[in-house]
């Protein structure tokens, strides 16, 4: 699914000087590489304030903490998204508030949001799936309308831009609140273990973030708030500062294996390639299908009898997990997102896709269906 070793051929003389330097250095934790690679991030973003953290989940819970959110406050988020976006919410004791997705675009529905909205209704987190962004200029009206924080998980689509209606163009994460995303290894920008980070304009929320993540002390042993252990780790900085320059790179590769894909799919009978959206670029952390006619699970098989690779992004709904039961949602209550349960699957998509590896995805998909 993602072919991590030929990207780090191509890289390995930047990589390997990048590692080397910090083992050189000593400076294991909160060394240089971290505060450089935040500062790169928050000029690529636009946004005034990254804080890096051990990894994307941990970056949910710490927005979810600096923004003061209390036990029994309702949080909005998609049903069809991963399990760490809801994960943090139970944790904390916060109300998860499921609603469908877009059926096209995957991502949450404007209008289930508007719906789900109560006077309980502190936050929406909208997830940037697949790798463009959702809706969020509706997203945010409604979010002042009624002074409720949003937190955008962008873990998929670092790189990708959404255009307002009157021209303005923003980098996903940095039109809410507070940003989130993952550097897991299979990302758009992924690092050689685990990484995160919280982006946001606002000064008195970044310093209050950055303190969580260092045991809630902005000096040096006085706690002045609750925080966590999560911070970057110096050698991932260091990897992510060389892979930084190369994310435009990156995603355009992706982008052109895609176009591929739908050059080659397309018309394909029962099958339904991935919407673009008018209002975002899509960077194909995933490239997703839509297999209707029951036919999805037999599609997988015969792709893996050829060695290729799928995957099923995501098979069970949250409301159906069995640790989310609690919830008290019925199986029939999102019957959108059950329905692209029983229908999605992702091919290969990852920067280096040949055209001979393309081919040879897409004639197997060819020969099953015409």
């Amino acid at each position: 699914m993602v072919d991590l070793r030929s990207q780090y051929d191509r890289l390995k003389a930047d990589i390997d000087n990048a590692i080397a330097g910090v083992i050189s250095s000593t400076a294991f934790i909160r060394g240089p590489a971290v505060r450089l690679f935040e500062e790169e991030l928050e000029r690529y973003l636009g946004v005034r304030h990254v804080i890096s953290c051990a990894n994307g989940t941990d970056a949910l819970q710490i927005a979810m903490m600096a923004l003061g959110l209390k036990p029994g406050d309702e949080v909005i988020t998609t049903n069809f998204t991963f399990i760490a976006t809801v994960e943090v919410i139970e944790l904390l004791g916060l109300k998860t508030v499921l609603v469908e997705p877009d059926r096209g675009s995957f991502n949450i529905s404007v209008e289930a949001v508007r719906k789900a909205i109560t006077p309980r209704t502190k936050a929406i987190v909208p997830v940037h799936l697949f790798g463009q962004c959702a809706h969020m200029e509706p997203i945010i009206d409604l979010a002042r309308q009624h002074g409720i924080f949003i937190i955008e998980d962008v873990a998929q689509a670092t790189g990708a831009e959404y255009r307002f209606s009157n021209g303005t163009v923003k980098k996903a994460g940095t039109m809410g609140t507070i940003g989130c995303t993952s550097f897991f290894p299979s990302k758009n920008l992924g690092c050689y273990g685990d990484g995160g980070a919280l982006f946001t304009d606002n000064d008195e929320l970044a310093s209050l973030i950055r303190s969580i993540t260092n045991h809630g002390m902005k000096v040096r042993y006085y706690h002045d708030t609750i925080g966590v252990n999560s911070r970057l780790d110096t050698i991932q900085a260091a990897i992510l500062r060389v892979k930084l320059r190369h994310l435009d790179e990156f995603n355009e590769s992706r982008a052109k294996a895609a176009g591929f894909y739908d050059r080659e799919l397309s018309g394909l009978p029962g099958i339904t390639v991935p919407e673009k959206s008018p209002f975002s670029t899509h960077i194909f952390h995933q490239y997703t299908l839509k297999i209707q006619g029951g036919e999805r699970n037999s599609l997988r098989e015969c792709l893996e009898n050829e060695g290729i690779p799928s995957m099923v992004y995501y098979p069970v709904p949250l409301h159906m997990q069995k640790a989310y039961l609690h919830l008290g949602y019925g199986a029939d209550d999102f019957p959108l997102t059950t329905s692209l349960s029983g229908e999605v699957l992702s091919l290969p998509m990852h920067t280096e896709l040949d055209e001979e590896q393309l081919s040879y995805i897409t004639g197997c998909i060819r020969s099953k269906f015409n």
